[in-house]
């Protein structure tokens, strides 16, 4: 789902040529356009609920994930959310902000 509406490219990009014809012997590489996810503002989040979740000993994103949205790759949507991209960014203790439903949370991301 996470790539669902990304772009693909072709990247020639002449520094590229140069590396993959050297080591894959490739020309051309094919490559998905970087998605543009925005934080919802106060006001869109007034249109959603969030979840307030500790964070503890054993907590990941793809089991928070999995737990509310049913789909552990839908990790990033939480770390996207609560400005922490990687697990290293929370500390134990953390409020972890849940938001939900999914759908509307996407939405407001633009996703």
């Amino acid at each position: 789902m996470r790539y669902k509406n990304q772009e693909i490219f072709v990247n020639d990009d002449e520094q590229y040529k140069v590396y993959l014809k050297k080591t894959r012997g490739l020309k051309q590489i094919k490559q998905f356009s970087t998605p543009k996810l925005k934080h919802p503002t106060t006001g869109e989040a007034s249109n959603f609920n969030v979840v307030n979740h500790v964070w503890s000993t054993g907590d990941r994103y793809f089991k928070l994930a999995d737990q509310y949205y049913g789909d552990p790759e839908l990790w990033w949507v939480i770390a996207h959310y609560n400005q922490k991209p990687t697990e290293f960014h929370t500390k134990l203790g953390d409020m972890i902000y849940v938001p939900i439903p999914l759908e509307t949370v996407l939405y407001y991301m633009g996703y």
